[in-house]
């Protein structure tokens, strides 16, 4: 019997429906899926494995880089503060001599903000082109060169050969020297890595460290320490043998603190009056025996009388009465003594927490960086601040002799300061390869 279609109220027999009738599908009704073909259900398998033939590429995101404000406003709050006490104890003499109160704060001002922008653009800069034979060295060559000029041809300032003019700009190349060295000596540690535990590369290490040192010597004492401890601290963090630094810290450590009694007992024994005619040596015996060599004591004695007249809080900004001409260069190297005396012990302890928070803040980065490179860069300018804090703070304390050894950031100088700034460019920089979250 055959089968029949209902169509327009007619009833047609299937054999005769046209062929495309005949192979039409039923429609699905509303909300129902349509059952696929076969043809279809081909098409998506083959699509289905191509997909997990060749995936499709996911995007990369970049990642995103950390950068520590908090040391780039640390170093600005320390400055401006810097800036604050320049002004309050030079005003007098810089209108004595300059016949300008603002002297020493103008130039302090523009040469420390040239010097930021300086930080700011190398913190963008990747810190790793530095990373080569002949970057590294020729910071370091260059620098020695410097130094060989200035003890051949250079500008004696208060009876010491250390400055040096190019095209009328005057600068110290010991400073230039302290990041040539610290460039170097992070490119030959990072390329020979563990194997700097040899004694062949801790040699070559402490043989790159001693020619600048050399150099800087016959005429500042105080920056050749500072450069040869800015090796040996390079040198302690890549080798790690604690035993043999600490020996040496604490002999070091033995050495000061001993000296000063025994230098007194031989010089009241020997009955010694005269002056020595080097000069450093009369820096030596004024603070071995202040008492009997006042004249080569005079500015650290009139220091001390300023830290301890400014008490617990200090007389009040600008009412210092030792920086109306009874210490010299008040602005440079005894700075501290002003801070202490206008704002008193509150006033110097927290100065010197905030160095401690600048230089935690280069240790993170240095405990964090991308690289060895990079995290020894770190540990060269941790040492230097470090050292130049430390040293500035003994000098007027009458811990340890007069060494001439300016105060981060606070003291007035050019150069000292231009090249502090840079070397916080180079740490943000570091810093700003850093993965955020990292540190």
């Amino acid at each position: 019997m055959p089968a029949y279609v209902h169509h327009q109220n007619r009833r047609i027999p299937a054999s005769v429906q046209h062929p495309a009738q005949r192979g039409a599908r039923p429609q699905a009704s509303q909300g129902q899926q349509r059952p696929m073909y076969r043809n279809e259900i081909r098409a998506q398998q083959q699509m289905q494995m191509q997909q997990q033939m060749n995936p499709d590429p996911v995007p990369v995101r970049k990642p995103k880089h950390f950068y520590d404000y908090s040391l780039l406003f640390g170093v600005i709050f320390i400055f401006a503060l810097g800036l604050l006490v320049i002004y309050s104890s030079s005003q007098y003499m810089a209108m004595l001599e300059k016949g300008d109160g603002q002297y020493y704060f103008k130039r302090q001002l523009i040469i420390g903000s040239f010097g930021l922008l300086v930080a700011i653009v190398l913190s963008l800069i990747d810190y790793r082109f530095l990373k080569n034979m002949v970057m590294s060295f020729a910071a370091y060559l260059g620098s020695c060169g410097l130094l060989l000029v200035t003890l051949i041809s250079g500008l004696a300032s208060h009876g010491k050969t250390r400055w040096l003019s190019i095209a009328g700009i005057s600068f110290q190349p010991a400073e230039v020297a302290k990041v040539g060295l610290i460039l170097l000596l992070a490119y030959y540690i990072s390329v020979h890595g563990p194997n700097m535990r040899k004694s062949k590369h801790i040699v070559r290490a402490i043989g790159f460290s001693l020619i600048p040192t050399a150099l800087i010597l016959k005429q500042n004492i105080s920056s050749a320490f500072i450069v040869a401890m800015i090796a040996a601290v390079m040198i302690f963090v890549a080798v790690k043998n604690y035993s043999v630094f600490a020996f040496l810290g604490t002999f070091g450590m033995g050495c000061i603190l001993g000296a000063k009694p025994l230098l007194h007992r031989v010089i009241i024994e020997r009955g010694m009056t005269s002056r020595p005619e080097k000069y450093w040596m009369r820096r030596i015996v004024g603070w071995a025996a202040p008492e009997i060599f006042e004249a080569d004591a005079y500015q650290t004695m009139q220091g001390m009388y300023a830290i301890g007249s400014g008490g617990m809080t200090g007389h009040g900004l600008g009412e210092s009465i030792q920086k109306f001409g009874k210490i010299p260069e008040v602005q440079n190297d005894m700075i501290f003594t002003i801070v202490c005396e206008e704002f008193g012990f509150i006033g110097a302890a927290t100065l010197i927490l905030l160095f401690f928070y600048i230089i935690y803040r280069i240790y993170k980065i240095a405990y964090n960086a991308p690289d060895v490179f990079g995290t020894m860069i770190c540990a060269g300018v941790m040492a230097h601040l470090g050292l130049q804090v430390a040293l500035n703070i003994a000098v007027v304390t009458m811990v340890i002799p007069n060494t001439g050894v300016t105060l981060p950031f606070i003291s007035y100088g050019g150069s000292a300061v231009l090249i502090t700034m840079a070397e916080i460019g180079l740490v943000l920089s570091v810093a700003h390869q850093i993965r955020t979250g990292t540190v």
